[in-house]
């Protein structure tokens, strides 16, 4: 049993009837097509992949919202604030898993790479971040990310990047008022892994060196977190 504090909370989001987010060929009902993809189906793997290598590790791992249906976000947050209030805001951190997508039209784009985003402002949820990102940095740029048989970006593919970043405020997170990352007291990131809406994208987040690539960068970061700056 896993006895090491904090308590890591992994957020899966949206649910099976939640609209839209998922892959143009999912819209139009190509169960058939390799890139059929569906949000809330995916992450939920990646983060009950995420969840069970850290609890094999020793650490409170748990998912936030076990339940296939879209649980509405002030319930989600709710439960963020029950643990806060019994184990101490300090000691919960929360990690978010989505996929991105260029547009709500329904149509394919040639959007790239993963993206994560915290709060506005300085808080530790930057430092989480940032460590998560790094570890992307190590994961992504070793990996065949791009194409399951092929280990680099195509020419076409312009100047899209594996890790999306924004340091305008110094560090490689994205600032944005979330529900998930604001309405709540604990340390969080929200991870945007790759787009729905891009076929290679897609076709590497099916393959099962997609998906571990993403839940191994995820712990890596997490852990590297609480090893070097959780509770100083």
């Amino acid at each position: 049993m896993s006895t090491k504090l904090p308590i890591i909370l992994i957020d899966n989001g949206h649910g099976e009837e939640t609209p839209g987010k998922r892959s143009p060929d999912a819209s139009k009902g190509l169960v058939e097509s390799p890139y059929y993809f569906r949000e809330y189906a995916w992450a939920r793997r990646c983060a009950q992949g995420i969840a069970d290598v850290l609890y094999f590790d020793g650490y409170d791992a748990r998912l936030l919202v076990p339940e296939e249906n879209d649980v509405p976000l002030e319930e989600r947050t709710n439960r963020i604030k029950s643990f806060c209030r019994k184990y101490g805001t300090q000691n919960v951190i929360v990690i978010s898993i989505h996929n991105n997508a260029a547009k709500s039209d329904q149509k394919w784009h040639d959007a790239r790479g993963l993206a994560i985003y915290t709060s506005p402002g300085k808080t530790k949820s930057d430092t989480l971040a940032t460590c998560i990102y790094e570890e992307a940095v190590k994961e992504l740029t070793k990996r065949t990310y791009g194409h399951p048989y092929g280990n680099t970006f195509s020419p076409e593919d312009g100047k899209q990047k594996p890790i999306r970043s924004d340091w305008s405020d110094g560090d490689p997170d994205y600032e944005a008022a979330f529900w998930m990352l604001k309405q709540h007291p604990a340390t969080s990131v929200l991870v945007e892994h790759m787009f729905q809406d891009t076929k290679k994208d897609v076709a590497w987040l099916k393959s099962p060196e997609g998906l571990g690539s993403c839940i191994h960068l995820n712990v890596e970061g997490i852990e590297r977190y609480i090893n070097e700056y959780w509770n100083k």
